[in-house]
């Protein structure tokens, strides 16, 4: 019984980054600002940045479908680093610059609200799969969206 005790903490640590899903009313945002401040510690090393970015990843896909059953509902609102994994993939590749993450931060919160095709589909998937799919791909339209502006801005001052 011990052990459960001690494998389910883990669990709810690892998934709820460490306690952050527990701050009250927006945990998703929390989460979220728990990735930036992921960023902030690992940008100026890049193989660090994308190594933090896969253990994040990889983790949440091993531990969010454990954590679901721990917390007994379907992507809990204490799971979080779902979030987090999103955030950083939104970050990936982008050139540092304060501006840029405070609109990358708010285009990625509004694309994990509303889910754009296909993220509101994976989100049906069970399991660690079902939690983290979502906001993947959040993140990856998100950084999709702002590589784009940033070439369309440099294009027009060129």
């Amino acid at each position: 019984m011990e052990h459960s005790n001690l494998s389910q903490k883990i669990i709810l640590a690892l998934s709820t980054f460490f306690g952050v899903g527990y701050l009250p009313f927006i945990p998703g945002t929390f989460g979220s600002c728990a990735g930036l401040l992921v960023y902030f510690i690992v940008k100026d090393h890049p193989v660090v940045f994308l190594f933090s970015a896969l253990v994040c990843i990889v983790v949440g896909l091993c531990v969010c479908g454990r954590a679901e059953k721990v917390l007994g509902a379907k992507d809990a609102k204490q799971i979080v680093i779902d979030e987090v994994s999103g955030m950083l993939v939104a970050l990936l590749c982008l050139p540092y610059d304060i501006r840029l993450v405070f609109i990358t931060f708010i285009l990625f919160r509004i694309l994990d609200t509303f889910k754009p095709y296909p993220a509101h589909r994976f989100q049906a998937f069970k399991g660690g799969l079902g939690v983290m799919s979502d906001d993947l791909i959040a993140g990856f339209y998100t950084n999709m969206v702002v590589q784009v502006a940033l070439r369309l801005t440099v294009l027009r001052t060129s």
